[in-house]
């Protein structure tokens, strides 16, 4: 395995984290979430990538979606929200990513 593959299993487990605190920061749509992501080249990804996996969100009832009447000529945009059930989730991953960064650390001797 050579560093971008290994960096390609990162990214794949941690975009869903991502997405999911940005969507509870606020309300997103799709483009926004991809241009806020693409301000970390680490986590960033393709419409290709995050649609689908916003659709499995939705489908897992995670996050709901509805749509906004575009302003000044913009077309109407697909808002996403955490729902309920996507709060308790992130709840559940922010706590498994804390022991990861804490395991992580001690490995190191930090």
């Amino acid at each position: 395995m050579n560093i971008d593959d290994w960096k390609s299993q990162i990214k794949r487990g941690t975009l869903e984290f991502c997405i999911l605190l940005l969507i509870k920061q606020q309300s997103s749509y799709g483009y926004e979430i991809i241009s806020t992501l693409d301000k970390y080249p680490i986590i960033a990804a393709k419409e290709n990538t995050i649609y689908p996996l916003l659709r499995r969100l939705l489908k897992e009832e995670y996050i709901s979606s509805s749509w906004q009447e575009g302003t000044e000529g913009l077309p109407p945009r697909k808002y996403y929200s955490l729902t309920n059930k996507g709060e308790e989730y992130l709840a559940a991953m922010s706590v498994e990513w804390e022991n990861l960064i804490t395991a992580i650390k001690e490995i190191k001797g930090e």
